[in-house]
């Protein structure tokens, strides 16, 4: 299946974004004709900080599988499941979501697709874009792939009069 070694990553988070993401990049490996990675980075809730303070193999152990299971959800969200037409590999790795991406997405001919984030003022000031951390670092090609127009919606806050069925559809 793999066209020399080429493969389609895809960060997924469980966010609209990602998932709009998750259906763009499988796309895109159907017409390589490529393997995809579905990749989700996770850190311990409080940083790694925290957990170098107090660590608890229990709980990394918890995190990491509630990790996979957002990642399985995405899949069932977006698909109703894994397809079967296409050479998957689900991968949950514990790391900053752009350093744990460009790492994975590590071949001149990868694509590496992600969800191109929010894009309020308050979040360009102060948040941190993995899309845009993974445009400056990756060694390979990526693609950002905008808000579906309902995403944009809840953004801006849904109001009855620019609401369509349309919006729901796309």
């Amino acid at each position: 299946m793999d066209n020399s070694g080429q493969r389609v990553i895809i960060g997924v988070d469980g966010s609209l974004g990602s998932l709009q993401a998750l259906r763009r990049g499988v796309a895109e490996a159907r017409d390589r004709h490529v393997s995809v990675w579905a990749v989700l980075a996770w850190t311990p809730p409080g940083g790694e900080g925290m957990n170098r303070r107090a660590p608890c193999p229990g709980l990394i152990h918890l995190w990491q599988e509630e990790a996979a299971e957002r990642l399985q959800t995405a899949w069932n969200e977006t698909f109703g499941g894994v397809p079967t037409d296409l050479e998957v590999h689900l991968l949950v790795v514990r790391g900053p979501a752009g350093a744990v991406l460009t790492q994975v997405a590590e071949r001149d001919g990868d694509l590496l697709v992600l969800g191109s984030g929010r894009r309020g003022l308050l979040h360009r000031v102060f948040g941190h874009s993995v899309a845009r951390y993974c445009v400056a670092q990756a060694d390979c090609c990526v693609l950002t792939v905008p808000p579906s127009p309902f995403e944009r919606q809840l953004q801006h806050g849904l109001t009855g009069k620019n609401l369509s069925i349309a919006d729901f559809t796309s």
